[in-house]
């Protein structure tokens, strides 16, 4: 799923100003239901590109890199949960398997508590978190 911001569309941009009152860009976001947001995964702001990034001027990561970094993901998935007919990715995780795979440090806990309430996080948001930050330790293979 992909939104602005704001009506105008340049809420948070870099490039124009937004001409959006507040009270609009609230009145905006609230069109969005908070039912619909928890249950998306990742929320995530993206800047507009640059015409270099555009044109390919600036190089970033090929396609293949990250393929490659995603199979392997997958692979160290496919061996994690090769014991279970049921599990086959870490978005599949049940609190059993967030236990074993997903074990935190006292810091680790310590920042996830202190954001958890920050946010207002619901229980859902906490297990995607864990199942999240899962995914990106299995594609840096860590």
């Amino acid at each position: 799923m992909a939104a602005h911001l704001c009506q105008c569309g340049f809420y948070g941009s870099n490039q124009r100003e937004c001409s959006c009152t507040p009270a609009q860009i609230n009145r905006y976001k609230s069109k969005l239901s908070g039912q619909l947001l928890n249950r998306i995964d990742i929320h995530l702001e993206v800047a507009p590109l640059h015409f270099e990034k555009m044109t390919g001027k600036i190089a970033g990561e090929s396609s293949q890199v990250i393929k490659k970094r995603v199979v392997d993901a997958r692979k160290i998935q496919n061996i994690r949960f090769c014991n279970s007919d049921t599990i086959f990715c870490n978005g599949q995780m049940g609190p059993n398997e967030l236990e074993e795979f997903c074990s935190l440090n006292s810091s680790s806990i310590k920042l996830l508590e202190r954001e958890v309430k920050r946010l207002g996080l619901s229980a859902r948001g906490y297990v995607r978190i864990l199942k999240i930050a899962r995914t990106i330790a299995d594609l840096d293979t860590s």
